[in-house]
């Protein structure tokens, strides 16, 4: 990922919904080094900030409501969250959610793609989102999985005027040419149930080992450590309530 903070269009901040808001507090902070502090107000509803040092860089959070997926989400940051929802209706997209205030931290909608793939919204007000980039423990690539690539393409880059290089295997979306993620075709070794959506990669000093630590730590390795051809190494987890996500080497993105 070339980018190493939030900027309009790109990725901006991810945030975990979970069935065991306590289990996933120790299972990030084992994986990742993550510091996790809950919001005390009620009308936060539990919304827990992860922090290394004094940056944040995600967010656990109980399920609001069903049939709500244990998932990790991933928020790109627009200006505008109004104008940028009435965007993805006009592109084919659905808005799930808002957009609504988030205290006075910032504008949030929660949409859907045309092929199904959740994502959000983030107009920032006083929380611009995550304070560290593509460093250990951080965000630092998103991917969706989708089966329809095309239409994704066109989806995406009408939204959000994303560039696309292109490649059979795996085009990559970028901001102004800066790549922060790519793009799989679900093919029939996707079992049908599994919907698309947005996978994010945290970046970690030694993939083998978080990997490792995440077996551990009752979590599940669906893809092995792997270098990528003239890309990163990587692997795939799932957290012990069922949440996948990636993560690759720091510094193999830039």
């Amino acid at each position: 990922m070339k980018l190493d903070a939030p900027v309009t269009g790109g990725p901006c901040w991810a945030e975990l919904a979970t069935s065991d808001l306590e289990a996933a507090q120790r299972f990030y902070a084992r994986l990742f080094g993550w510091r996790c502090a809950t919001d005390p107000r009620q009308e936060a509803g539990g919304y827990t900030l992860a922090h290394l040092g004094d940056a944040a860089v995600a967010a656990l959070a109980p399920l609001y409501q069903e049939p709500q997926p244990v998932a990790w989400n991933v928020s790109f940051a627009v200006a505008d969250a109004d104008a940028t929802a009435r965007l993805v209706e006009e592109a084919g997209g659905r808005v799930l959610l808002g957009p609504m205030d988030v205290f006075d931290l910032g504008r949030f909608v929660v949409a859907l793609d045309p092929g199904g793939a959740a994502f959000q919204l983030w107009q920032a007000r006083e929380f611009p989102g995550a304070g560290v980039f593509n460093a250990p423990g951080s965000l630092g690539w998103v991917e969706l999985l989708t089966r329809d690539p095309a239409r994704a393409e066109r989806f995406y880059t009408t939204v959000f005027g994303w560039t696309v290089r292109p490649s059979e295997h795996y085009p990559q979306w970028g901001v102004g040419g800066a790549d922060f993620g790519g793009m799989i075709t679900m093919d029939d070794k996707f079992p049908h149930e599994v919907p698309p959506h947005w996978l994010p990669y945290f970046a970690v000093a030694d993939v083998d080992a978080c990997a490792a630590t995440a077996a551990g730590a009752g979590g599940t390795v669906l893809m092995a450590p792997t270098s990528v051809p003239e890309g990163p190494r990587i692997a795939v987890l799932r957290d012990p309530q069922a949440a996948v996500f990636g993560v690759y080497r720091a510094g193999d993105h830039d």
